[in-house]
């Protein structure tokens, strides 16, 4: 979870660097899409764990 969260902030660390702005609008949106992301995989794995039990 922690790995996907980071990945995508660090890929909008680097677009902000490479076209910047002054409201680090890649960080914060794709911060929040990999926050998305993970929280959609751990609910999938939950929902897997719940069926198998």
């Amino acid at each position: 979870m922690g790995v996907i969260i980071f990945l995508f902030s660090y890929l909008g660390n680097t677009l902000d660097g490479k076209y910047p702005n002054s409201y680090h609008v890649f960080v914060k949106a794709l911060t929040l899409v990999g926050v998305a992301i993970a929280f959609y995989n751990l609910n999938r794995q939950l929902k897997d764990i719940n069926e198998s039990s």
